[in-house]
């Protein structure tokens, strides 16, 4: 990054439809494939994240979703359209960054998650 404590910054964003997947490159020379699930079900919205932690929704059923569209939002974030009509979540780069940095431990506790409430990914 170029600032000390600042912010990643994407240079560059790829939307690959086909393979459902989310493409972000980042200022600081790294890169992450973020697949359309991964992103549905971490959605910062109020809907997936309610309004604090504890309130956090384990969403079940999006192993087949896939990415519509992706909107530009300021110069700060995207809005990602999914095909199952969820859009209200604004994707910061912060938020991207993390999710693609923490994504095993994110995927490893949304299957462990689902497991525990007895739901599915299908």
């Amino acid at each position: 990054m170029s600032d000390a404590g600042a912010a990643p910054w994407p240079t560059g964003i790829k939307l690959k439809k086909a393979e459902r997947i989310l493409e972000i490159a980042f200022d600081d020379g790294v890169s992450f494939a973020l697949p359309a699930e991964l992103l549905r079900v971490e959605s910062p919205s109020a809907e997936v994240q309610g309004h604090g932690g504890a309130q956090k929704k384990t969403v079940p059923g999006k192993a087949n979703v896939a990415i519509v569209t992706l909107e530009p939002v300021g110069n700060y974030a995207v809005r990602i359209v999914f095909d199952d009509g969820h859009d209200t979540g604004l994707y910061t780069w912060e938020t991207l960054y993390r999710l693609g940095r923490d994504s095993e431990k994110i995927w490893t506790d949304y299957i462990t998650a689902l497991e525990r409430q007895g739901l599915s990914r299908d």
